[in-house]
């Protein structure tokens, strides 16, 4: 078994002086540079990079952004040129003020009409208004929920409390196009035909599935319940059906598709490429199988033009194999999928007939990009030589010459853009781990910077003085063909004759990744841990949804939990092996949600590698989660019985020797609070000695209320110097 360093550079920077007085309360007092510390990353934002928010115009030719002149707070609607730059104001403050009102309008949102000549602004409690662009005309307009505009710019599709309307601009006229009466009922995901004479949308029908209690947070002596639709797993989940409603709301069509008694669910559902035919995407309940299908929906008449089967899941719960995209005018059509052992582009035939391999090789497409239909080009992202990082490529649609890479050769990291609608331009943004973003205006394909656009020079000088140690990416060979990336943050006074704690930052399930050679504000919190004395790792099990083939990401099923505790154990004990300053007697682990789950898991089945651990929002009992997430992974308990027996931390509590705090929210809607709780009693029930922190009201994301972010993260840290000693040996 080896482990293999992979070096970068990075400019020398000096260390960031903090001076805050000592928090209060603990046994453990967090220094008063690490409490600082902790308050500028989430309470003052201090290394939030900032995102460029722009609006690219129908035609391609520029993009519009919200500005706030000199001196105020409202925003004006402005406009920049592509090619040369130059700013024009399309709406400006006094254009933006309605007749009646003393304020310019508060927009939070906009969109163009098709063809540019007018915009549909939302704002702050002023509802919704239309602004032509020639005449600065300002109208206050009918829309709602999920609004689109048809193609010929005349009407607004939206939502409102579960039913589809249409607002007619010149007649001023909003119809009502589908009619449901049960709050269970919804109809939403509505696109026009191409000609905007017709609707298609889903129906989803949730009246089956069970109400859960929810306790509402009102008066403490009396407070109340509200009820919400829960769908645990092997529950009853909403059925659903995908409907077509002409323009004037006087008849709505049913397209007749596979409905099995267990339920399913829906991916892409669109016209396909015409006005009389629509596209359905639809997933088997377990994901294990997908089917598109092509409905007349004049005729009713319905055709699958393809199937696909997995034993484990054909369309995992980050869904980038999911849906299609038509080319070639709708003879044929380009998509994903992982059925030859990696994840591919393909085209088939409109008919379904399977006629090129796109991206072959042993490397995967990390997720579709746009299509170049007029010069023959598919984008896709993909980085064929490391799982940490995201770059940019392209294939001819024909096959005819191997997958190009766009990114630039000397950009290592992660690489994101939004395209233009003519893909002449994008905006590009660029990090890796220990960098902020910078985002540019490029033109495509050639990779061209136009001009920059966000640099995000402060938070990089944060960074900067922050970062004594670039991150080291690891590889870690774990034996029998398994070798995992991982990375590692040292002390800023890091000694390498000296042995140091390791405290692992996991996540381990099939959702996310968290060895990314990107920047992120969870880096921060990580680096400040490691600068009290540690060593700060993450390791990518398999099982996550890493870019090394569809082997690899399916290894687990159908459990989760087991083999990633086994695998995380096995890369601390080669890390102990081959770097000498790895202090195996002390070493910690944290996650959260899944995560946290993963941490009871290494606590419970390896005491003998982890001696302190602390598990946020954990599913403790997996059977009592939801069912859309959990049943991709693990079918039901019904159909795997042993899967969630061996899967469930709670079933090996009699393992924890360490120690172990638990931190909970209240108000949870995900991981239910009595989930956690049942693992308490177990845990009373055997006798251990373990920390319980329960935040009341508090959702998933622990974020609710004045200081709880900063709080949690001061708890963790009490907690971590208490337990587990930091420092060099």
């Amino acid at each position: 078994m080896t482990v293999r360093l992979v070096l970068r550079s990075l400019w020398l920077v000096s260390v960031l002086a903090f001076h805050a007085a000592s928090p209060t309360g603990g046994s453990a007092q967090v220094p008063a540079e690490t409490e600082a510390r902790l308050r500028s990353i989430f309470e003052a934002r201090d290394f939030d990079a900032r995102t460029f928010q722009a609006t690219w115009l129908p035609d391609g030719t520029g993009y519009t952004t919200l500005e706030a002149p000199s001196g105020t707070s409202a925003r004006e609607l402005i406009r920049y040129d592509a090619a040369s730059g130059d700013r024009t104001v399309l709406a400006t403050l006094s254009q933006l003020t309605a007749a009646a009102s003393a304020e310019p309008l508060s927009i939070s949102g906009y969109q163009f009409a098709p063809d540019g000549s007018w915009v549909l602004l939302q704002t702050d409690g002023d509802g919704f208004w239309m602004f032509d662009v020639a005449t600065s005309a300002l109208k206050q307009v009918e829309a709602g929920g999920g609004n689109t505009i048809s193609p010929d710019g005349d009407r607004i599709l939206f939502t409102r409390d579960g039913d589809l309307h249409v607002h007619d601009l010149a007649a001023e006229q909003t119809t009502r196009l589908t009619w449901t009466t049960a709050e269970s009922v919804s109809n939403g995901r509505a696109v026009w035909s191409p000609d905007g004479n017709r609707i298609a949308f889903v129906q989803s029908d949730a009246s089956g599935v069970r109400m859960r209690s929810m306790l509402i947070p009102n008066d403490p002596s009396y407070p109340e319940l509200r009820q919400v639709r829960f769908a645990r797993v092997g529950g009853t989940i909403a059925k659903l059906r995908v409907g077509v409603v002409d323009a004037q709301g006087r008849e709505v069509r049913w397209i007749s598709i596979p409905s099995p008694n267990e339920g399913f669910y829906l991916g892409q559902v669109s016209w396909a490429g015409n006005s009389e035919e629509l596209l359905v995407e639809q997933f088997s309940r377990f994901r294990d199988e997908r089917d598109f299908f092509i409905a007349n929906v004049s005729t009713g008449e319905v055709d699958r033009i393809y199937h696909e089967s997995d034993p484990a899941w054909v369309v995992a719960s980050y869904r980038l194999n999911a849906g299609l995209e038509w080319i070639r005018g709708g003879d044929s059509f380009l998509f994903l999928t992982e059925k030859d052992g990696w994840r591919h582009a393909y085209v088939h035939s409109r008919e379904g007939r399977e006629e090129r391999l796109l991206t072959p090789g042993a490397s995967d497409v990390m997720e579709r990009g746009p299509v170049d239909h007029g010069n023959g080009w598919s984008y896709f992202f993909a980085s064929p030589d490391n799982a940490t990082q995201r770059y940019l490529y392209r294939v001819r649609l024909d096959g005819a010459d191997a997958p190009e890479r766009v990114t630039p050769e000397d950009q290592p990291g992660t690489h994101s853009y939004d395209f233009s609608p003519d893909l002449r331009w994008a905006f590009h943004t660029y990090s890796n781990f220990d960098t902020p973003p910078v985002t540019a205006l490029i033109s495509l394909p050639d990779h061209r910077v136009v001009r920059v656009l966000e640099d995000n020079a402060d938070v990089r000088r944060r960074a900067e003085a922050t970062t004594t140690h670039p991150t080291d990416f690891l590889q870690l060979d774990i034996g029998d063909g398994v070798v995992m990336d991982a990375w590692m943050i040292k002390p800023r006074d890091f000694d390498p004759s000296r042995k140091y704690p390791v405290f692992i930052y996991v996540y381990g399930e099939p959702h996310a990744q968290t060895v990314l050679d990107r920047w992120s504000t969870r880096n921060n919190y990580h680096r400040a841990i490691a600068d009290l004395g540690y060593l700060v790792v993450s390791i990518e099990n398999r099982g996550t949804p890493a870019p090394k083939g569809a082997e690899w990401r399916r290894a687990p099923f159908p459990t989760i939990g087991v083999q990633s505790t086994e695998e995380h154990a096995a890369g601390v004990l080669e890390m102990g092996r081959v770097l000498p300053y790895v202090d195996l007697s002390r070493v910690g682990i944290w996650g959260w949600s899944g995560g946290g789950s993963n941490t009871l898991n290494s606590l419970f089945r390896r005491p003998d590698v982890y001696h302190v651990g602390i598990a946020v929002v954990p599913k403790p009992q997996p059977h009592l989660y939801n069912a859309w997430f959990q049943e991709i992974y693990m079918e039901t308990v019904e159909t795997n019985p042993e899967g969630y027996r061996v899967s469930a931390p709670i079933n090996y509590a009699e393992g924890l020797e360490g120690d172990l705090l638990i931190i909970h929210g209240t108000g949870e809607t995900n991981t239910h609070l009595e989930i956690v709780e049942g693992l308490v009693d177990r845990l009373v029930e055997l006798g251990k000695t373990f920390d319980y922190t329960a935040y009341p009201n508090r959702n998933h994301g622990l974020s609710e209320g004045a200081g709880t972010v900063v709080h949690v993260r001061m708890l963790m840290v009490r907690y971590l110097l208490d337990h587990l000693p930091p420092g060099p040996a």
